[in-house]
């Protein structure tokens, strides 16, 4: 995968049910502004809140819709059900599979290899490797990626890091191989674009999903000092929907777009009216 992808936000009704049909609207939106190729099941996707056979179906519906390639998430915790998520993601038409890092107990580098080389082993799906830390308190060792990388199934990763020093190791430890490095910070996109960077999965694709393509694009073209400074322009929108007000403050932004996102998975709450002013302003100051 390269350029710029999506983890695509999921709507939900007022009572939690999945929105079939909204979903395949943000498909479309996603599609029209330019997107690369779409991931549902990441973290802004609320994956962490849907059981097993809801990812499968979102992954499904997904697949069914869009004409771009899908990197379906499909990690978990503990190996079987990351197993069987990826099975279900390549039965309903994915073309990847995003598999975070174990969470919630402590592993050590050689257990997390292990890991990523038995699902690798086992999933009929390209597998990419996915660290983001702000949620998992899991980062990847850079010389673990390396290794990893030399994996015939492991054909890439997101790093969600934010940190410029660990991607640019991971680019150098790579380097040989056929590994695609996706950053998922949108606020360093331009600057891992330049320092060897493939693409991104960025949550801010589901808002902005065009001025997020033209930073890839403004970098395909060399225009290296253009894409710093655009990325520079959405550094504050992509913070208030993504670390500072998460996915409810993604969704009420979409609201602001005019495409129906839906509503967040309790324990998430709506954002307050100050909140929403805030990120409307944000929008509306994103030149079109």
């Amino acid at each position: 995968m390269n350029g710029t992808g999506v983890p695509l936000l999921t709507p939900f009704d007022e009572d939690g049910g999945l929105d079939a049909e909204g979903l395949r609207e943000m498909v479309e939106w996603v599609e029209e502004g330019g997107v690369d190729f779409i991931v549902p099941c990441g973290s802004n996707s609320e994956a962490e809140l849907m059981s097993v056979e809801e990812r499968a179906r979102v992954v499904e519906i997904v697949a069914e819709t869009a004409e771009v390639p899908v990197v379906a998430g499909t990690g978990h915790p503990g190996l079987s059900e990351t197993l069987r998520q990826t099975e279900l993601a390549e039965e309903a038409g994915a073309d990847g599979a995003l598999v975070v890092t174990p969470f919630y107990y402590g592993h050590d580098d050689e257990a997390l290899e292990d890991y990523f080389r038995e699902v690798a082993d086992e999933s009929d799906l390209p597998v990419y490797l996915y660290s983001v830390p702000a949620y998992t308190d899991v980062k990847l060792n850079p010389e673990v990626v390396g290794r990893l990388a030399e994996h015939d199934n492991i054909a890439g990763m997101k790093d969600s890091s934010g940190d410029i020093e660990t991607f640019q190791r991971e680019r150098r430890l790579t380097a040989e191989e056929d590994f695609d490095l996706l950053v998922g910070s949108g606020s360093v996109y331009a600057h891992a674009l330049a320092s060897g960077g493939d693409g991104g999965i960025l949550g801010l694709a589901n808002v902005a999903p065009g001025r997020a393509s033209e930073i890839f694009d403004l970098h395909r073209m060399g225009k290296d000092g253009e894409a710093r400074q655009l990325n520079a322009e959405l550094v504050e929108l992509n913070r208030a929907v993504t670390s500072k007000y998460g996915v409810p403050g993604a969704k009420a932004a979409m609201r602001y777009r005019g495409v129906s996102a839906g509503y967040a998975r309790k324990p998430h709450r709506e954002v307050g009216d100050e909140v929403r002013e805030e990120i409307e302003a944000l929008v509306g100051q994103m030149k079109p």
